[in-house]
């Protein structure tokens, strides 16, 4: 048990460490605008650095996230299913893919689907 607490207080102490020195290296000492700005081989830029971006895409990427964690959600049921009964595993799976359609239903339902130029 000694051993134990040893180990976590060593544990302990190198995070502090390592994260007293990555505070202290990475200080910015001058803030400076021109080093700041963006470069364009010494003329000024010609358009803005911050385009206007498509909430369409971000509510995509968001809708392929949920559904990606869903699969990994649902995979490892497979192996459930050798340690459970057939109606428990039923029952699991058709409740939690019932749920993801109520979610799929709801963002059709909302236009989150609807690609529209």
């Amino acid at each position: 048990m000694m051993i134990m607490q040893k180990f976590a207080m060593t544990t302990f102490i190198l995070s502090l460490i390592v994260m007293m020195l990555t505070t202290l290296l990475s200080m910015k000492t001058i803030i400076d605008r021109e080093k700041s700005s963006p470069f364009e081989c010494g003329f000024d830029p010609k358009f803005s650095a911050r385009i206007p971006f498509s909430l369409q895409f971000f509510l995509i990427a968001m809708i392929f996230l949920i559904f990606d964690v869903e699969i990994t959600l649902l995979l490892p049921l497979v192996i459930t299913m050798k340690i459970t009964s057939i109606v428990t595993f039923s029952i699991v799976t058709s409740i939690f893919i019932i749920i993801l359609l109520i979610g799929l239903y709801h963002e059709w339902n909302q236009g989150a689907l609807n690609w529209a130029l």
